[in-house]
């Protein structure tokens, strides 16, 4: 009843502001029908979230020497998972833009007397692709092998901006950096594999790809801006490279194995300004997951022996979990994967020299 009534709230204000706003009918039309949309898949996914509850769990076992490189791990969910695998005693390399936040959080967790693992810091702006560059040649000097990596950095709903690579934000951010950052780490990914134990690449997506589409045609949506359809867009194209990158892991032979991640509806800084916060600020801390919550199915993904081999799958609170129909469609992550290498100038995905 609660997440009903703060729905409900939230619908009827949107709703308002939306007419408010003087935009042409179509737009107020397609607008209200993403609000829609949003508003089920995030009552859904809450409920979801309350009767998997119990599921949301996993075994931090001890995993010395091995190394784990994360981007945006410096706040919010990705600092629960910072700590949770150091708990792990692994070394994680954090890619964020603050690398004295990420610095300070380690001084933090040492105080706290947390004295495994370690934590190893380097400047990077994911929705930059020179940054990205820099970012993986600094890391692959020092860290060879890399066991796990976590695309973890992401923003959400805000307003169109373009990249200085001239890219929209969203899909810079959530997916396109992400997939060069995964091509220039493939290699070190493909050394620390072995028969016995996969290296592992993790996608943190969203329940929001269900209503995402590939726009190829506009790609940048310059013709028509609605940002929670270029979430969701970035969103599914996740999973698309998820999906995709896996099966061809497989067919080349490489002891990689890829998942894409769901962490819930996590109460984290994504959601500041958003009609939701503003509307009925009570409700995330209400009812939404805690960012440890979030963390544990991200982790679980790293590091779960029961999911060795099981690469390709879509993981909801510590649990393999379908995905939509599109994100299956194995003719789209083919389209999607060579766009995208079209896009960033990728001859051979993995290749760099």
């Amino acid at each position: 009843m609660i997440i009903i009534c703060g729905c409900l709230v939230i619908i009827i204000a949107t709703a308002i502001a939306i007419v408010r706003s003087k935009k042409p009918m179509d737009l107020i039309m397609a607008e209200a029908k993403y609000e829609m949309m949003y508003n089920a898949m995030g009552s859904r996914a809450l409920l979801q979230d309350w009767m998997m509850r119990k599921d949301n769990k996993t075994d931090l076992l001890p995993q010395p020497g091995k190394i784990a490189v994360i981007t945006g791990g410096a706040r919010g969910i990705g600092a629960e998972v910072v700590k949770m695998l150091m708990k792990c005693d692994i070394t994680v390399v954090i890619g964020c833009r603050n690398v004295q936040a990420a610095e300070m959080m380690l001084k933090k967790y040492r105080d706290e007397g947390l004295d495994k693992g370690d934590i190893d810091a380097f400047q990077l702006d994911i929705s930059y692709l020179d940054s990205v560059r820099n970012f993986a040649a600094t890391v692959t000097e020092k860290y060879p092998k890399i066991n796990y990596l976590i695309n973890n950095a992401g923003i959400m709903f805000g307003p169109r901006i373009e990249t200085r690579d001239g890219y929209e934000s969203q899909f810079a951010t959530n997916y396109l950096g992400h997939f060069l950052l995964t091509h220039l780490l493939f290699d070190s990914l493909k050394k620390a594999g072995d028969a016995k134990c996969n290296s592992r690449i993790v996608n943190v997506s969203s329940c929001a790809h269900l209503a995402g589409a590939i726009n190829f045609d506009d790609i940048n949506y310059r013709s028509r801006y609605i940002t929670s359809e270029a979430y969701a867009q970035s969103k599914l194209a996740q999973i698309l490279f998820t999906n995709y990158l896996y099966t061809l892991c497989k067919n080349e032979g490489h002891h990689i194995q890829l998942h894409s991640i769901h962490p819930g509806i996590v109460n984290t800084e994504l959601f500041d300004g958003t009609n939701l916060k503003n509307l009925a600020p009570w409700l995330p801390n209400l009812m939404f997951k805690n960012p440890e919550q979030g963390a544990i199915p991200i982790v679980h993904a790293c590091l779960s022996p029961e999911l060795e081999g099981k690469g390709g799958t879509y993981i909801h609170n510590c649990r393999i979990f379908p995905t939509s129909e599109l994100a299956q469609d194995e003719e789209l992550q083919k389209k999607l994967f060579d766009f995208t290498k079209t896009l960033i100038g990728i001859e051979h995905f993995g290749v760099t020299t």
